[in-house]
């Protein structure tokens, strides 16, 4: 817990969550579990000590040297993530944790294509994350704002070949999964070394003809070229992680002249060696530079991390006034793909939890 006396503002502050990748919040615990009940082997401990328990498992989470180090261990948990009620009870455990948090509307990434590759339809993907949204939106209906909404993104993945994302697009495509609402657009993941953003254009253009919204991971470890690059030869609305920009006043300048909103992941940017310490987060510079950004947890259960942590972590680094975290959950709103109506309610909510905060301090 945040030591910070505005911790109990942040609490009730309402958010939205657009950076969030399910199979990163797959708990050591959970792991585990699955595995056994699917009969899925993990590494055995010979090879891999850390595999010995949860436990061993979370420590070396904790301990990741960059961004791949991370995904190795990323990828292969997921190999436990077999049948539709897995994908379903990994949703609603993220989206039950996330509403306590104060979460009112949450965009969530999955990987398709590494499901694809160890022979688990799409279909059985995409049916349990709905299945799981369906139980969190049931039981978290509340009134007006305070009800959560839900949309899934599928993210192509940058370190296998581009034919393999388009192969996997034309599926998705194939299913009407688009058409019908049940995905909400298109994002781009992975490691971005050497993986510019234009080798994807054929296919993020091919979405843009059927009026698909797109996202993609950019300025992460990639240059802050790679967020103009996304811009320009991918039609995307939105730059999830986007840090680096902040190393180019261009770049930033066009970003507050389009109004395009970073999801920035403060706590997995520490932990993957992105910057050493919360404080080196752009995050004071892009509030003054007026870039849009929303503070996400991005694979919670390997960073330790989850939206709530990420808040609290800032408001430690940097001290913002309430005026400041009115800014970006406004924003967070704003950049959201949820309808206008929703976007309405939610702004409503946070003017009403920032006005009682502000009337408190003057009185």
């Amino acid at each position: 817990m945040c030591k910070s006396p505005l911790h109990p503002f942040l609490t009730r502050l309402p958010k939205c969550e657009h950076h969030l990748h399910i199979e990163g919040s797959l708990s050591p615990d959970l792991l585990f579990a699955l595995s056994a009940k699917n009969s899925t082997p993990l590494p055995p401990i010979t090879s891999d000590p850390s595999f010995a328990s949860p436990a061993t498992l979370n420590a070396r989470y904790a301990a990741f040297s960059s961004l791949d180090d991370f995904l190795a261990y990323y990828y292969i948990g997921m190999r436990v993530l077999v049948t539709p009620s897995d994908f379903s009870d990994l949703t609603y455990a993220y989206l039950a944790r996330a509403a306590r948090e104060g979460v009112r509307h949450a965009e969530v990434f999955f990987d398709p294509q590494a499901h694809l590759s160890r022979g688990v339809s799409i279909d059985t993907v995409v049916s349990g994350l709905l299945a799981g949204r369906r139980r969190a939106e049931a039981e978290f209906a509340g009134r007006g704002a305070k009800r959560l909404t839900v949309l899934f993104i599928p993210c192509l993945l940058r370190h296998l070949p581009v034919s393999d994302s388009a192969a996997c697009f034309e599926l998705m495509q194939s299913k009407g999964y688009f058409s019908r609402g049940d995905l909400a657009g298109l994002g781009l993941c992975s490691t971005e070394l050497a993986k510019p953003p234009g080798d994807w254009a054929e296919i993020f253009a091919a979405a843009g003809r059927h009026g698909i919204r797109r996202t993609a991971h950019a300025g992460e470890e990639g240059p802050a070229g790679y967020v103009i690059a996304a811009l320009d030869e991918l039609g995307v609305s939105r730059i999830d992680h986007g840090v680096r920009a902040a190393e180019d006043e261009g770049v930033m300048e066009r970003l507050a002249r389009e109004g395009v909103m970073l999801t920035v992941c403060p706590m997995s940017n520490v932990r993957l060696k992105g910057v050493e310490r919360i404080e080196h987060v752009p995050i004071r510079k892009f509030l003054e530079r007026g870039v849009r950004f929303s503070i996400n947890s991005d694979d919670p259960a390997y960073f330790e991390g989850y939206v709530q942590d990420n808040y609290c972590a800032v408001q430690e680094a940097f001290g913002l006034t309430v005026g400041e975290w009115r800014t970006i959950a406004r924003n967070a709103v704003e950049g959201s793909w949820c309808g206008e109506e929703r976007k309405r309610e939610i702004l409503g909510e946070i003017e009403e939890v920032c006005g009682r905060e502000t009337g408190a301090a003057l009185g």
